[in-house]
């Protein structure tokens, strides 16, 4: 059962546009660091470091370091891009002179990268358009005046309350307890303050294995592990499953943030304004190490039930259920489970953030 493998266990979405006055002298600092790749530790000389919207910029050069001086106090989004390898992109928030350390860069075709990218939920697309377009919308200005500035509404966080939890990490297996965590869908990275401290660090997803975080609402636990350990189509899946259900057929919930651009007709005056993120949650089953989607046809859905398909199907008939409905689904497979000896459900109530 996945509970058994669950143990008790920063990139932030920053849009910043700053002007400074020329009449002010801003104090500046150094930034540094070193580009290894992930796998075999090996330096990685001849990528491109950036620090986006600004003219600083890099190769990493004598041992894949590299280092960025008079730079003013401020935030900025470290972009390290580097021939057959995924995109880094950090938040760095520049207050002192700061050495950033190894970052290490995943291969293409590496363990849960490759065509797993092509199936996840990082949505790196989304910062690039909004650092690299002006914040305001295209067309003619009515009678001189400029179109009013396009925001963004919604935000990449799977919960955007800070939530109490464990995070299990695949080094060592050494377990973080007692911090409490933000996880930023977008950029597959949990966001974290240490406990008694408002000091937020960030950890990238594709270290931690498994995460148990209390709800801070419902106070009930919530359960997820890494989709690097199960496979889509064949591929390790970069991003976060949580485990509604566990047992013989575990039903899991991941949630997308899908960024959608104005559509604003401004010579109409119609449409929506703002760019929106909206997130939307979709239901898997786990057959083995396969996620599969849970099918939204109900001749379907009885067959993935096996030998109890008609026993589910007069359950699901009997009971009224919508399997469209997360709820239903949560009691479809929480009765299906409950045949099979020693089942224990790890939550008694559905969160539904969206």
């Amino acid at each position: 059962m996945l509970t058994n493998r669950i143990k008790t266990v920063f990139v932030s979405f920053v849009i910043l546009f700053s002007i400074t006055p020329l009449f002010l002298v801003a104090q500046t600092f150094t930034l540094r660091g070193k580009v290894l790749d992930a796998d075999t530790k090996i330096f990685v000389d001849g990528a491109s470091v950036t620090l986006k919207g600004t003219a600083h910029g890099m190769p990493s050069t004598g041992g894949g370091n590299f280092k960025f001086e008079k730079v003013a106090k401020d935030k900025y989004t470290l972009n390290i891009n580097a021939e057959g390898y995924t995109t880094y992109e950090q938040v760095v928030n520049l207050r002192n002179d700061l050495d950033l350390g190894e970052i290490f860069l995943l291969k293409h075709g590496a363990a849960g990268t490759g065509a797993a990218i092509q199936h996840s939920i990082r949505a790196n697309n989304i910062m690039r358009l909004l650092n690299e377009r002006p914040n305001f919308m295209g067309g003619n200005m009515i009678y001189g005046l400029p179109p009013q500035a396009a925001e963004v509404e919604g935000d990449n966080y799977l919960d955007i309350k800070w939530n109490t939890a464990s995070l299990l990490l695949y080094k060592d297996q050494k377990m973080l307890e007692g911090y409490r965590i933000r996880y930023d869908i977008s950029s597959n990275s949990f966001e974290m303050l240490a406990p008694e401290s408002n000091q937020i660090s960030r950890l990238a997803g594709l270290r931690v294995q498994n995460v148990v975080w209390v709800d801070s609402v419902y106070k009930v636990p919530r359960y997820f592990v890494n989709g690097m350990d199960f496979l889509d189509e064949g591929s390790p899946i970069s991003g976060f499953f949580e485990v509604i259900v566990d047992g013989e057929l575990p039903l899991m919930r991941r949630t997308m943030a899908v960024f959608k651009e104005s559509n604003y007709n401004e010579a109409l005056m119609i449409g929506n304004q703002n760019h929106q993120i909206i997130k939307r949650n979709i239901y898997y089953y786990l057959d083995e190490k396969n996620v599969i989607e849970v099918p939204t046809k109900r001749k379907q859905l009885y067959l993935i039930f096996g030998e109890k398909a008609e026993q589910m199907k007069e359950y699901i008939n009997a009971n009224a259920l919508s399997i469209r409905e997360p709820s239903a689904l949560f009691q479809i497979f929480t009765y299906y489970n409950a045949m099979f000896p020693d089942f224990k459900p790890i939550t008694t109530r559905l969160v539904e953030e969206n």
